[in-house]
């Protein structure tokens, strides 16, 4: 899988798994749920993303054609 996909994957798993404890555990998981979005946000206006630096370094292969 490529970068891009990954950072889907993880963004969305993130996203799946704070609404699921605001629901079992406490609302406050809503802000966890509000931050991923907020990064989604701001890498789309930045062209930077701090999960993309770490996937890089673990040697997730860029996307290409």
């Amino acid at each position: 899988m490529t970068l891009e996909r990954w950072i889907r994957l993880i963004a969305g798993t993130f996203i799946l798994v704070s609404l699921a404890l605001s629901r079992l555990h406490s609302p406050y998981w809503l802000l966890f749920t509000a931050f991923v979005g907020l990064n989604l946000f701001q890498s789309a206006l930045t062209r930077w993303c701090l999960m993309e630096d770490f996937l890089r370094k673990l040697g997730v292969p860029e996307g290409g054609s």
